[in-house]
């Protein structure tokens, strides 16, 4: 049974959003693999410390993340 595990830096997002995110990312694999394996679809969120993550040479940090979704608004 599928195990989907999704990366993130932590306190980018709120325990509602990552319910959010646990609940769509579960109803898209169910609507593959069938609503049999509902109750066998795990999705795990794993909070990288900030700092910790990086890309294009450089660290974000969830400040960083939040600027970046301001911008785009």
């Amino acid at each position: 049974m599928p195990l989907i595990t999704i990366d993130v830096i932590k306190d980018v997002f709120t325990p509602e959003q990552k319910q959010e995110i646990i609940s769509k990312i579960t109803d898209t694999m169910v609507s593959i693999e069938g609503e049999a394996l509902r109750g066998v679809t795990w999705v795990r969120i794993v909070e990288v410390e900030q700092g910790d993550w990086g890309i294009g040479g450089k660290t974000l940090k969830a400040s960083c993340v939040h600027a970046m979704a301001q911008a785009a608004a």
